[in-house]
């Protein structure tokens, strides 16, 4: 293996040693060890003389708990790597408030005080960007309303305008053309609704990129283009997970070009395979493909569309009825396979769930999915000629069809292209059994009853990612460092290799948090005269233990692994309780932390009951949160369609999936939970656990080891 040039670790060590001189910062082991083993993999990298890497997939994984300063360790190790090869740094985050803090006050304070000269930039999804197309259409459609309301108003009649859209659409364009807005959606200062924004938004089927005669000033290309010319990009799994499926180079740079950081790298694998699960709704599906037909029969009507334009047209709108009938069929022979085993709760119904056995599809139903899967990939195909028509059409060159007919019709063929392909990929994952040399899919339908409107969902995922992983990241990438403070599971790697594919030659590091958790943070295990397993009397005992621990400290953090458990704990709390306590589901994350800080600021005491996206992420130190009570072992929902196959999966090869799966999730979960306590090397405080399983159950031990090295207090 080759070494790191000494001129290259010079330049790192020279970083980290004026960095900490201008900070007036002691060196940190554990930051130390961070820098030392990304250099090992990184500036050992074999290359040819394109640039390409020759040698094996460069992977380093670090696992570096709180405090240890991530960002400045793979900013100063991977910016000087990263530009001696010529290759872009990309930093993706899983959290925009990570992403945020490391754009706007991380990099800014490096490379102020680090030496290092570098330029960095934001990646974001083309929806995050508005188009300036579908604005200024909206705009003219709004002005021609206006127009038509005034021409009744004289005649005595009265319409109706939404007089707001008008006036935020005419400040979006003043602002857009005066330089003053950059079209970006998190820079609006105002707040805007998903469903308002997203119709001035374009998607990959309906924008018409150089086409378009907004092009030169369109914010997302805009915004593109500006990637090529930094050293540094910071952007989300989400986003480089996409650019990789469109095979890479889409968005981001190529992957032969990047040294990927995965910071928050545990959700990695999720991430992956949200990617890989599709999902269709047979109802709502039914009604959309007869609204569809309905539609391209008005755009038939409207527009007259010469030659194999028009018949593409018909024919698309003639699938569109067989399909509608398919999914009839559909829904009669899944429910007549259904045996709902299993259900969930929400505030608007009940939830029934089929999980497919080993997501095996019977041969019948198989056959009838092949069937839709045809279906809509004839549909599909129809629509893609469509659109290509449509954007030839913008160059003048499709005879009978002008560039104003084909503006006015892309963005709706755009829209059902997507969903056309969206439910050709659900099919098409059930119409044919998985290989054997892959983990299978899990694959179930769920019969949901929201306010008396019934659907059928039928849906599928991968069980694990590592092979897709492996295939369209740790394979084509320059390099890649992915950390985290939670990527062991009771003391090894064995469970993050395997959900991530990281490949057999990857270096993984655990480097030490600097702070010292025996001195810092006691481990509470009390005296418990109920198992968790027996639901109600655990609720009732947390009910009356709860309020003791209150008034103990300022600020209090109650994490809870069932909904139902934590409402049934706040509303068993009598009134002048429930006074001190907010329930995350009551409020938007960011107002419940802002709320919390307020009151203990204000000398009042603040206690937040929150499920598992508080157990992460969230910045809580010193007096706003002192006691973090965890209400007990953070298992996995075991009715989980792909945790339950996974677990299948796991036992027809031998496996224990409780001891190989069930106990490292809450192993990795505990952790995530009690790291809320000690945010900063000044913080003290308590964590109690009312769960004895930890005592009383064999895995209990090794749960108990994964832990930090609090002082214990076991009751």
């Amino acid at each position: 293996m080759s070494q790191v040039a000494p001129a290259l670790r010079q330049t790192i060590q020279k970083a980290y040693s004026q960095f900490l001189q201008k900070r007036e910062l002691k060196p940190r082991y554990g930051q130390k060890v961070m820098i030392a083993e990304i250099a090992k993999t990184i500036g050992t990298i074999d290359m040819d003389d394109d640039g390409k890497r020759t040698s094996d997939p460069a992977v380093c994984v670090i696992e570096a708990g709180t405090g240890t300063g991530k960002t400045v360790g793979y900013t100063l190790a991977g910016i000087p790597l990263a530009k001696d090869s010529e290759k872009t740094l990309v930093i993706s985050t899983a959290t925009v408030a990570l992403q945020e803090q490391i754009l706007n006050k991380d990099l800014p304070d490096i490379r102020h005080n680090s030496g290092l000269d570098f330029t960095v930039a934001l990646a974001k999804g083309r929806r995050r960007y508005i188009c300036v197309q579908k604005l200024d259409t909206l705009l003219q459609s709004q002005n021609a309303s206006a127009a038509t309301m005034a021409l009744f108003a004289e005649e005595g009649f009265k319409i109706d305008l939404d007089e707001s859209a008008t006036l935020l659409y005419e400040n979006m364009i003043t602002r857009l053309a005066s330089g003053s807005w950059d079209g970006d959606r998190d820079s609006w200062a105002d707040s805007i609704e998903d469903d308002e924004w997203f119709q001035l938004t374009s998607t990959h089927a309906q924008c018409t990129g150089p086409r378009c005669p907004h092009f030169s000033g369109c914010p997302f290309y805009r915004a593109r283009a500006s990637l090529d010319k930094v050293d540094v990009i910071i952007t989300n799994h989400d986003l480089v997970l996409s650019d990789l499926m469109l095979g890479g180079g889409a968005i981001l740079p190529a992957p032969k070009e990047c040294l990927y950081v995965f910071d928050e790298g545990h959700h990695l694998p999720d991430k992956a395979i949200s990617h890989f699960s599709h999902e269709t709704r047979l109802n709502d599906t039914a009604r959309w493909l007869e609204q569809s037909g309905k539609q391209l029969g008005r755009i038939l009507g409207s527009h007259a569309l010469p030659g194999k334009i028009g018949e593409w047209f018909e024919q698309l709108e003639g699938r569109f009825r067989e399909l509608k009938e398919e999914q009839t069929s559909m829904r009669e022979a899944l429910l007549s396979i259904a045996d709902f085993n299993s259900s969930s709760e929400s505030e608007n119904g009940r939830t029934l769930v089929y999980r497919l056995p080993n997501g095996v599809v019977p041969d019948e139903l198989m056959e009838m999915a092949g069937r839709m899967k045809a279906g809509f990939s004839v549909a599909v195909d129809l629509a893609d000629r469509v659109v290509g028509e449509l954007k030839s059409a913008l160059d003048g060159d499709v005879s009978g069809v002008d560039r104003l007919q084909a503006e006015q019709i892309l963005p709706v063929i755009g829209s059902l292209l997507l969903r056309l392909q969206s439910n050709h990929e659900l099919w098409m994952s059930w119409s044919k059994p998985d290989p054997e040399s892959v983990p299978p899919s899990a694959r179930w339908i769920e019969l949901a009853d929201n306010n008396g409107y019934q659907d059928l969902k039928v849906a599928s995922s991968l069980i694990l990612a590592g092979g897709l992983l492996r295939e369209y990241l740790w394979n084509h990438a320059w390099g890649a460092v992915v950390t985290s403070a939670t990527l062991t599971a009771l003391g090894h790697f064995d469970r993050y290799r395997m959900r991530a594919g990281i490949p057999v030659e990857a270096r993984c590091e655990v480097v030490p948090s600097p702070f010292h958790h025996a001195d810092a943070g006691v481990l509470k295990i009390p005296q418990m005269k109920t198992d968790p397993g027996q639901a109600d009397k655990h609720t009732d005992e947390l009910i009356d233990s709860l309020p003791g621990m209150f008034s103990k400290t300022a600020g209090t953090l109650v994490l809870f692994s069932s909904r139902r458990q934590m409402k049934d704990v706040f509303f068993g709390l009598d009134r002048d309780e429930r006074k001190l306590v907010m329930m995350q589901d009551d409020y938007s994350k960011k107002e419940l932390l802002r709320l919390h800080r307020e009151k203990i600021d204000e000398g009042d005491v603040s206690v937040i009951f929150g499920l598992a996206s508080l157990a992460e992420g969230i910045d809580l130190p010193g007096k706003y949160c002192e006691h973090v009570v965890i209400a007990k072992i953070p298992f996995a929902v075991p009715d989980d369609p792909v945790e339950a196959s996974l677990a299948e999966w796991v036992e027809a090869r031998g496996g224990n999936p409780f001891m190989e799966i069930s106990v490292p999730d809450a192993a990795i979960r505990l952790v995530q939970a009690s790291g809320r306590l000690l945010r900063t090397e000044q913080d003290k405080g308590l964590i109690t656990i009312l769960d004895r399983r930890l005592l009383t159950r064999r895995y209990g031990q090794a749960l108990l080891d994964s832990l930090p090295p609090y002082q214990r207090q076991i009751s």
